[in-house]
């Protein structure tokens, strides 16, 4: 898929637009960097390239954050996988509102079940959603899945059942190890895991250059 109109108009637009209104009531943002956790913890933030669905670079810098009890969470997930020989390879996790909105309008309407829609914000956008795979930690190779990363088709849903019997067991592994530290994964896309206490906290359109200031 590409986006249905040109990317630099959508960004102008959803730079100019303002997000949903939040209850006062929500936590205090406290967002982790997550390279700073583990080592095992490796990034490869499609959206700071022109490797995904967009053919566009979206986030000014390869970067990763959490909510900090996300974050400690994920980092559980990956001791439960380390004797396995596996490590985190991160594609995306604390998303700015203003790429949710230039997602959603570069969408045609029959494939929008795809993407948040704005009008709520993402998880992403409250720093408790990461898209993740594994990779080899001996070898540092990214394993294969059934589907691609981002992939719009049924290959990406959890109830898939084709590809290799070995790419299904990789995808139910780190199911397993993430569901058991609090997470969620999305029926559609198995990369996609939303943290539990994620209705605690507000939806967020800090960009990554604000985030460097911090």
């Amino acid at each position: 898929m590409r986006a249905v109109r040109p990317v630099e108009e959508l960004r102008r637009e959803a730079l100019a637009a303002s997000p949903p209104p939040q209850p006062d009531s929500l936590l205090a943002p406290d967002l982790v960097d997550l390279t700073t956790l583990d080592p095992a913890i490796r990034l490869e933030i499609r959206y700071a390239t022109t490797n995904n669905f967009m053919g566009a670079a979206l986030y000014t810098s390869a970067r990763a954050f959490m909510q900090r009890p996300a974050a400690e969470a994920l980092r559980r997930a990956l001791e439960r996988l380390r004797p396995y020989g596996y490590g985190l390879l991160i594609h995306d996790a604390y998303r700015p509102w203003y790429v949710t909105r230039m997602f959603w309008d570069a969408t045609p309407d029959s494939q929008r079940t795809f993407v948040a829609n704005p009008a709520r914000g993402s998880r992403h956008n409250r720093g408790c959603a990461v898209d993740l795979s594994l990779y080899d930690l001996a070898t540092g190779a990214p394993v294969r899945m059934p589907s691609g990363y981002d992939e719009f088709s049924p290959r990406a849903y959890v109830a898939y059942v084709g590809g290799t019997a070995l790419q299904r067991w990789q995808r139910e592994l780190l199911r397993w190890a993430m569901e058991a530290e609090g997470f969620v994964v999305n029926s559609t896309e198995w990369w996609h895991f939303d943290f539990r206490d994620w209705a605690r906290y507000p939806v967020l359109n800090l960009r990554f250059e604000d985030l460097a200031r911090l």
